[in-house]
């Protein structure tokens, strides 16, 4: 338990309760689960407001200040006095304009805030010590310079720091909790000349929150700006609202995405972000490479993914030589290091003879075998567009998520989306349900096309579909058709996708799962396109790695 008093927004008043020599600091909460907000709110709450509640019990606070600036503050309001037993709880109301009348009002909301906390506290206000506050230098030198911004909903720390991980360029936290930068009042001759001043400076922040009229649907002018990422937050509706306005914008390339305020799913962030800081060519930070052979002609791609590693070597001529696939298994490491020696024996070849090796995949950063590592994403692109130079949108469905790359002329990534929330539309919710019709992959693909009767599988989460799958075969129908069901479930989700991001012919699939023929036409019925699958699907990941290895090495990447 503490003293201080706590806040949450960009827009508290902190300068105020400097004025009572009290002590403030901003939430910064990273909870690892939501055991105790789930058992006070309402499960769809947002995941900042259940991160706030988290935190707050944890902690023993007992003093919090609050601003209506969304429905989240509201409800914490409530819930908090309720559950949580509350020394001090006060919601500052937050005028979403900064008109004069705005102005006036929330100065005279803060000198209620003011006589409330001398009710509490019994201390006594000193405007004097309020404005020698407000005089603080805020400024940011990284925006004076190429950057990265960070916009969007909360997202803390944890997300800053991670962001600024995978970036070389200088970050700026740009979210609605960050970049707090107010012009200090000038001519205050009294305390309600103060409030009035001080009331403007607040809401006329220099980048200012998304819920302000005036920036709803743009991103605050940044001419360094590289890219944004934008984050919203999970049940969020505004931010993720907001960003459906501003992603056509015209300014800085965007990536959104969306956490819990936890640290939940931090290996398919990081490939998310990784990506984006390749399609800026920004790059990304890593440690410096592993010395390379410089008398060798051949290089190696190695694909580490959830389900297979598959590698490949590649000659000075871009002809693939040798190459492997092999289940993952339990150890990523053990796993690449075997893959990689198979696809070297069918070449003929050793380690000594590679000059450089590329990891790509989920476990690209923990194989051990190089310290140069590039994404999925810009590997499949780059190996797409090898295998298939008219390709336009590649069509990824792998182990554990599902990818749609848009790529230019050249090969380059324009833009991507993902779904990595859950398996619903991967291999792996193949794969179990195989399983539960007790029959491998391989029947599955072939008898998926043999189908004589519609099916709907209407749930999309692998539990709800597997009970689903169950019922069917309870009720006799037929495997094939059940299968065919499944397949046009896992095509929606992926076409979904693929209109989200404006994907168009000729498009060219990769992945393991473009080796099941009943989801490639399933997949083409609902694109209303042909699909180009290679016979080096599979391997497309590790030909790209194989590429950039060798790019590297002529000087070209």
């Amino acid at each position: 338990m503490t003293d201080k008093l706590y806040y949450i927004c960009r827009y508290a008043p902190l300068e105020l309760f400097a004025g009572f020599g009290t002590q403030t600091e901003r939430l910064d909460p990273a909870p690892l689960n939501f055991d105790c907000a789930d058992g006070c709110s309402h499960p769809n709450l947002c995941g900042f407001g259940k991160a706030v509640i988290e935190d707050v019990a944890a902690r023993g606070i007992k003093r919090l200040l609050l601003t209506d600036c969304c429905d989240v503050c509201r409800r914490l309001l409530d819930v908090l006095e309720r559950s949580l037993g509350m020394d001090f709880i006060y919601l500052l109301p937050l005028p979403h304009k900064a008109g004069n009348a705005e102005t006036k009002l929330l100065a005279a909301d803060l000198k209620r805030l003011a006589a409330a906390w001398t009710r509490f506290s019994g201390q006594a206000f000193d405007y004097r010590k309020a404005l020698e506050a407000c005089s603080e230098n805020r400024a940011q030198p990284e925006r004076d310079v190429p950057h990265v911004s960070l916009a969007g909903a909360h997202g803390g720390s944890l997300l800053f720091e991670t962001v600024k991980e995978r970036f070389k360029l200088p970050v700026t936290d740009d979210t609605c909790t960050g970049a707090r930068v107010l012009a200090a009042p000038q001519s205050c001759a009294d305390e309600e000349s103060f409030f009035a001043e001080y009331a403007a400076a607040l809401l006329n922040q220099t980048h200012p929150c998304m819920r302000m009229y005036g920036s709803l649907g743009t991103l605050p002018e940044d001419a360094n700006a590289r890219g944004v990422v934008f984050h919203t937050v999970k049940f969020c509706d505004y931010y993720s609202f907001e960003y459906h306005n501003i992603k056509n914008s015209k300014g800085a390339p965007i990536l959104k995405i969306e956490t819990d305020c936890t640290p939940q799913s931090s290996g398919q962030l990081r490939t998310r972000l990784d990506a984006f800081a390749e399609t800026l060519d920004a790059g990304v930070k890593r440690v410096e490479k592993t010395g390379s052979n410089g008398s060798a002609r051949y290089t190696a791609g190695v694909d580490s993914g959830s389900t297979s590693t598959d590698a490949v070597v590649m000659d000075a001529n871009r002809r693939v030589v040798g190459s492997s696939i092999i289940p993952t298994g339990a150890g990523a490491a053990a796993g690449a290091a075997k893959a990689l020696a198979e696809a070297l024996a069918m070449a003929g070849l050793g380690r000594e003879d590679l000059a450089e090796i590329v990891t790509t995949g989920y476990g690209r950063e923990n194989i051990g075998m190089t310290n140069d590592s590039v994404t999925e994403i810009t590997c499949h692109a780059r190996g797409a567009h090898f295998l298939c130079p008219d390709a336009r949108t590649v069509i990824d469905i792998g182990g554990q998520d599902s990818k749609v790359i848009r790529l230019d002329e050249r090969g380059h990534v324009v833009n991507f989306v993902m779904n990595d929330k859950c398996a619903a539309g991967t291999g792996r919710f193949l794969e179990l349900m195989a399983r539960t019709l007790e029959m491998p992959l391989e029947k599955m693909g072939r008898l998926g096309l043999e189908w004589k009767n519609e099916i709907a599988i209407s749930s999309m989460c692998t539990v709800f579909a597997e009970s689903e799958v169950v019922s069917l075969i309870a009720n006799n129908t037929q495997s094939a058709d059940i299968i065919h069901g499944l397949n046009m479930a896992v095509a929606g989700k992926t076409a979904s996708l693929a209109k989200r991001l404006g994907g168009g012919p000729r498009f060219i699939m990769t992945g393991g799962v473009a080796q099941n023929p009943g989801v490639v036409k399933a997949l083409e019925e609902k694109l209303g396109s042909r699909i180009y699958v290679p016979k080096e699907a599979q391997l497309c990941g590790a030909i790209g790695a194989a590429l950039i290895a060798l790019e590297g090495q002529d000087g070209d990447a």
